[in-house]
């Protein structure tokens, strides 16, 4: 039997306030963020840190709503399609936001080359670039046209942290995360 009690001391240990395995879908976004407001209510005092964890915390689960791929199915693979995983966790001098999903390969260089684009900017580079995208109209089929990775790197003051981890000859599995800096 699983010891989930050393389970769980690993995850108050390590300050974790959520962790989530599965699809993610609109229904499930609204209860992610109503549990990180009641949480961040209880942890932080400054309401600027809050508003900045909420917002790129909508972001990021917007981004995995929206931009998982599906995967076609195989019995190595059973069970994850659309699965994505997201841990939100605080240390001391910062919050956390950690996803990761499966991306189809060709995806891969473009996303890693949009994600060092946004990571060689400067504040106000970001926001031109943020302005152009807007003012252009350039939205993907899906909706988006990287707003949502500037937008987080705007709020957060902090680089993209990513990686791709190849899992076959089709996919990858994409990690992605953002600090918060404390005030």
């Amino acid at each position: 039997m699983i010891d989930l009690y050393s389970l769980y001391e690993r995850m108050h240990d390590n300050n974790i306030m959520l962790s989530f395995k599965g699809e993610v879908t609109f229904d499930l976004i609204d209860s992610i963020l109503k549990i990180i407001e009641g949480r961040l209510d209880k942890m932080e005092d400054d309401r600027k840190t809050m508003k900045k964890v909420y917002n790129i915390l909508v972001e990021c689960l917007q981004n995995l709503c929206h931009h998982v791929d599906s995967i076609e199915m195989d019995e190595t693979m059973a069970n994850m399609n659309r699965t994505a995983i997201l841990i939100i966790f605080s240390d001391e001098h910062a919050y956390h936001v950690v996803t990761g999903n499966y991306i189809q390969n060709e995806n891969v260089t473009p996303l890693r080359s949009w994600l060092d684009q946004i990571n060689s900017n400067t504040k106000e580079e970001l926001r031109e670039l943020y302005k152009k995208i807007l003012n252009n109209e350039q939205f993907s089929a899906k909706g988006g046209g990287g707003l949502g990775f500037i937008d987080i790197a705007r709020k957060s003051g902090q680089k993209l942290l990513y990686n791709f981890q190849p899992v076959n000859t089709k996919y990858s599995f994409f990690s992605f995360q953002i600090n918060i800096p404390k005030q």
